[in-house]
């Protein structure tokens, strides 16, 4: 199953409100996400405010359509969206920048014994 990492910028000005934010996300929202599949989704923030998403999903580009039309999701992004610099696409959710997966332990231990991943 794909794994998926993210980056966004937090206005470093702004991180205790944006992790205050977090700790009480919307159970709407929570919800919404399980439902259209965002499983074993975690946000990381570093000091600077980069913030890395990682999350597990069949289809990406499926899963972000599923929350795109949720009337709950296109609240909490306007609601979160002031937090973030360089918003390309206007709202975080669209501005995700997704990385490459490099590394992969399990992976790599598979292929070494050729058991399937």
């Amino acid at each position: 199953m794909p794994r998926i990492c993210f980056t966004l910028q937090v206005d470093p000005a702004r991180l205790e409100e944006y992790r205050a934010r977090h700790e009480r996300v919307w159970p709407e929202m929570l919800a919404a996400l399980a439902e259209c599949g965002w499983r074993d989704y975690s946000l990381f923030l570093r000091a600077d405010g980069l913030l890395v998403g990682f999350l597990v999903t069949d289809d990406f580009a499926a899963v972000q359509a599923a929350m795109q039309s949720r009337d709950v999701n296109t609240r909490w992004q306007a609601e979160m969206a002031s937090f973030f610099l360089d918003l390309d696409q206007g709202t975080p959710d669209r501005s995700m920048r997704p990385m490459d997966e490099t590394f992969n332990l399990e992976a790599q231990l598979a292929a070494q014994t050729g058991e399937p991943r």
